[in-house]
């Protein structure tokens, strides 16, 4: 074993150092040696690199399909109020119009209230 930490954002187990930084070969992620660990909780972040939190207001940023329907949630709708948790979305909201819908933060981006 080679004594170098996984890759905080894979895993991954194939690390390896590259001057004053750790660099992952599988998702190309790099972070400093002296970095501070990183606790189990998981951080969402919006498209802007922007912490969110449950009860955030954000902001679509792409015109998104909803599966299953012929309905669509335009660029720019506002989405009150979001929940956050784990699974393939990471965003639950309700979306005046379409209802109960779940997002993903790479779409989304926080709202300064």
């Amino acid at each position: 074993m080679s004594g170098l930490p996984n890759c905080p954002k894979c895993g991954s187990e194939y690390t390896y150092e590259d001057g004053e930084m750790y660099v992952c070969p599988e998702c190309a992620h790099e972070w400093p040696k002296n970095a501070v660990e990183e606790t189990n909780e998981k951080v969402y972040r919006d498209a802007n690199g922007n912490v969110l939190q449950d009860g955030d207001t954000v902001t679509v940023i792409k015109d998104l399909k909803v599966k299953g329907s012929s309905l669509v949630v335009k660029v720019g709708t506002k989405v009150r109020n979001i929940r956050l948790v784990d699974g393939d979305h990471d965003i639950d909201c309700k979306i005046d119009g379409i209802g109960q819908m779940g997002l993903k933060t790479e779409f989304v981006k926080k709202v300064n209230e």
